[in-house]
């Protein structure tokens, strides 16, 4: 009887198909720096091109993680997604402005704290003034949060002003660390360490923890987990506070990147973003990450080789992913 069970047990593992990795667009990731080597020529030049690339892409995944979390959980195409990185950045400067006796470090941590709880309190607000009456709705959801971007940007430059302002970095941010003769930033050591800790914490959150687990239970079958006793539009509503957040905190990242802010800062990256989040494929966490460093490596490296060329080439590395998966490179199943 035993040997019977056992065989049987064997027999239903087998026919179940196990799930494997895919480590294809990581090759891919790979093999772009790979290649990159012989056309620049020097071995100082492409690790500070490659370090320069990867850390540029941790802050656009920084950026886009909030959207993805957004749409991936809860289905909105929030395209007002900017003004969240605007009002990051521009809570910055106050910050940042107001600290200028700190230590440059401590200055700058209390400006990304600030920044994600004005971003994620603001974020609470569009969510249920704007977004909650077009739930499932995502053409009426494209306009009103692009509407919605329109008036943030009306009212940022009410606050501060329509002119750019500077954020320079701070002292202890400035310089860079020499390997032989490529120079590695110090601000870029510290944004792709902040890009590495939030793709971190997002995929753990996800896949490890309680809520996570009610939130992609909730996504593929919401009214069963509401009928276990769980709240899940509070979840979700605390998933829209936290992309937004995270949009704040890419804020202050991508405006200490540029030195300087406007209120239309969002809006500019926002192309960036969606062509990220199409390249790693909607909804998908993972995808962002391995889309953003591709979109970094690139366009350091075309903007070296070939600066004329480094103007359309997201777009290019898009139309060339899309060909080759049309779903991006990490698609989601519900997709």
């Amino acid at each position: 009887m035993t040997t019977n069970a056992t065989m049987a047990a064997a027999a239903g593992d087998e026919a179940i198909p196990k799930s494997s990795f895919d480590w294809k667009p990581i090759a891919l990731l790979l093999a772009l720096m790979a290649l990159a080597l012989p056309a620049l020529g020097s071995g100082s030049t492409w690790l500070t091109l490659t370090f320069a690339g990867l850390a540029m892409g941790l802050i656009i995944f920084v950026i886009a993680s909030g959207l993805t979390l957004v749409f991936g959980l809860m289905d909105v195409l929030n395209f007002g997604h900017g003004v969240f990185i605007a009002l990051g950045a521009f809570v910055a400067t106050s910050v940042i402005g107001a600290t200028a006796g700190w230590n440059g470090f401590a200055a700058v941590f209390a400006a990304m704290l600030v920044a994600m709880a004005v971003a994620g309190a603001v974020g609470w607000a569009f969510e249920r003034v704007i977004v909650r009456p077009v739930y499932g709705l995502h053409l009426k959801q494209i306009l009103i949060t692009m509407g919605g971007m329109i008036v943030g940007e009306e009212i940022i430059k009410v606050i501060w002003g329509p002119l750019p302002i500077a954020l320079p970095l701070p002292e202890a941010l400035r310089g860079a660390f020499l390997l032989g003769d490529a120079a590695i930033e110090k601000y870029r050591v510290l944004a792709a360490a902040i890009g590495l800790l939030v793709f971190a914490a997002v995929a753990w959150t996800l896949s490890r923890t309680k809520i996570g687990l009610l939130i992609r239970a909730g996504v593929q079958d919401r009214s069963m987990v509401e009928s276990l006793g769980y709240r899940i539009r509070r979840l979700f509503v605390g998933v829209f506070v936290a992309g937004s957040a995270l949009a704040g905190l890419g804020g202050v990242l991508w405006g200490l990147y540029q030195q300087n802010v406007t209120p239309q800062i969002g809006g500019q990256v926002n192309v960036l973003i969606f062509i990220v989040i199409i390249i790693g494929g909607l909804g998908s966490t993972l995808g962002c990450f391995v889309g953003a460093l591709l979109v970094g490596l690139v366009a350091n490296y075309t903007g070296f080789l070939a600066p004329k060329v480094a103007l359309f080439s997201n777009i290019a590395l898009m139309v060339a992913v899309l060909l080759w998966r049309p779903q991006g490179l990490y698609p989601v199943a519900n997709r």
